[in-house]
């Protein structure tokens, strides 16, 4: 097998509102994945995860250098291809914890997208974002496309934080954010969706351990309260990017509808997720409407095709998930933890 080459000579596709573009086995770039040579790169190794693992770190210097890369030529099938593929870029896959929505398991480590309305817009966001370890890469491989509409959309995080206004940036760096969550059987993830258990003692030590304030409910539901960092410095670049869920997780981002009908079943407090300045004061619509407006001002687009990879650097780079219409299969896995400590918060994590 050829050593990869260095991620200069592959033909990535740069263009101003996509996110970069590497299509296996196109002239000029790295072979394709059937084994055939192109340009300079060298002969693949007959398949998917042996065409990823040759070229694993040619790829990596791409998302290092634009923040992602989607690969196209891969022919992705099935998730044991795609797993195995993950697995040849990343190494260890990590287990989901703190989920805000559930997921289908295929194997450990790979996950289906998060379960969401395929007519409501899943708002850029950082993964994981509000959990004291995090992912930093995150994986995507498309198996089924919408027929309309579904991309998984990016922006890149520093160029955010450098268009919102500087007050409300202070703000956040002063006071962080809180993330309050109810969990319960009816709505939203259950307290086994995102703990892996609904043992009390073992979800009330997770909790300890991970900087979460927790009051269990009456009913039996659980709330929690996690204050967090707005914005952090990249672990390997030392670059200030704006790392949250602010937005994604405010309760304006609920369809209204269904806001006025949880609200009225649960109370305003009972909401499954809702967002707060680090001092505790509401979030208005006003915020979240500014934060996303300039979110889509820096958003890159490209439809998924049958077959694409995609990897995202999660602490450069916000991603989404656009409404979509028709069958659609997007598999997921999350790599490289890195700790909320090693990305010089802002704020001080405490119960």
């Amino acid at each position: 097998m050829s050593s990869s080459p260095p991620a200069s000579v592959f033909a990535v596709d740069v263009r101003p509102g996509k996110p970069p573009v590497l299509r296996a086995g196109a002239p000029g770039s790295a072979a394709s994945p059937a084994g055939s040579a192109a340009g300079s790169a060298g002969s693949a190794a007959g398949s998917a995860a042996g065409w990823a693992a040759e070229h694993r770190d040619s790829l990596r210097a791409i998302v290092a250098e634009h923040g992602c890369v989607l690969v196209r030529g891969l022919g992705l099938s099935d998730a044991d291809e795609a797993g195995a593929v993950f697995r040849r870029l990343a190494g260890s896959l990590m287990t989901e914890r703190e989920a805000f929505a559930s997921r289908r398991t295929y194997a450990d480590g790979v996950y289906s997208a998060s379960k969401w309305p395929a007519n409501q817009q899943m708002c850029m966001h950082h993964e994981l974002s509000y959990r004291v370890e995090f992912p930093g890469l995150l994986l995507f491989a498309c198996l089924a496309a919408a027929t309309a509409g579904g991309a998984t959309a990016v922006s890149d995080s520093p160029a955010v934080l450098q268009a919102l206004p500087a007050e409300l940036v202070a703000r956040f760096e002063r006071e962080g954010w809180v993330l309050v969550r109810n969990y319960n059987e009816d709505i939203g993830a259950s307290v086994a969706d995102a703990f892996g258990t609904d043992d009390r003692g073992a979800v009330e030590s997770y909790c300890r351990a991970n900087g979460i304030g927790f009051e269990w409910q009456p009913d039996g539901g659980l709330r929690t309260r996690q204050h967090r960092s707005a914005v952090l410095r990249h672990p390997l670049t030392g670059q200030r990017c704006w790392f949250n869920q602010i937005a994604f997780l405010n309760e304006q981002t609920i369809d209204p509808e269904v806001r006025e009908y949880l609200v009225d079943v649960f109370g305003a407090d009972g909401l499954p997720f809702n967002t707060q300045f680090g001092h505790g004061d509401p979030i208005g619509e006003d915020v979240v409407q500014l934060l996303n407006e300039t979110y889509e001002a820096h958003t890159m687009r490209e439809p998924w095709q049958a077959g694409d990879l995609m990897l995202v650097d999660n602490v450069r780079t916000a991603h989404s998930r656009e409404p979509y219409q028709g069958p659609r299969e997007v598999l997921a896995a999350l790599a490289d933890p890195v700790r909320l400590a090693d990305c010089a918060p802002t704020v001080e994590v405490a119960v």
